[in-house]
């Protein structure tokens, strides 16, 4: 059975979003050994979602669940990039933008659903949240090599 071009473009858009989470974690995993990020959004919301998940874990293997998680969520953000219109995919500045809007969605949506309290102060850790959204969205955009349908 073969694939219409739009499901493919929305699925390479997935793996994409797989990816950046992948690239994202890397980031994270400097960011929190430098103090610069006190607790990663994945892991404040898996402690919401999921309480004790972690707590019933082995501590090795916490930064396994929390990737697993977060590239989940990846995959996801991936798969609605995608299913965006070709004109604004094709944009050099809609992946950055799509990344600061994810991080902005999590501080405006998601953080309060779950009761997340977020230190907004902290430039430190804004900075490097910034940072790593921003890798996400150049990522999950194909830059510099953009998606062609």
């Amino acid at each position: 059975m073969e694939l219409s071009a739009r499901t493919t473009i929305i699925m390479r858009s997935g793996v994409r979003g797989v990816i950046a989470a992948m690239a994202m974690s890397g980031l994270r995993q400097a960011t929190t050994s430098l103090n610069l990020v006190q607790s990663s959004p994945p892991k404040s919301v898996m402690e919401k979602l999921v309480p004790g998940l972690l707590d019933r874990l082995p501590g090795d293997q916490h930064p396994a669940a929390l990737a697993a998680a977060h590239w989940g969520y990846g995959l996801g953000a991936g798969l609605v990039f995608g299913a965006l219109p070709k004109r604004l995919r094709h944009r050099i500045w809609v992946g950055p933008l799509y990344g600061m809007v994810l991080l902005l969605g999590f501080h405006a949506t998601i953080a309060p659903a779950l009761g997340i309290d977020r230190r907004l102060s902290d430039w430190h850790e804004q900075a490097a949240l910034v940072a790593d959204h921003l890798l996400y969205g150049i990522v999950v955009a194909g830059f510099p090599m953009p998606h062609r349908d």
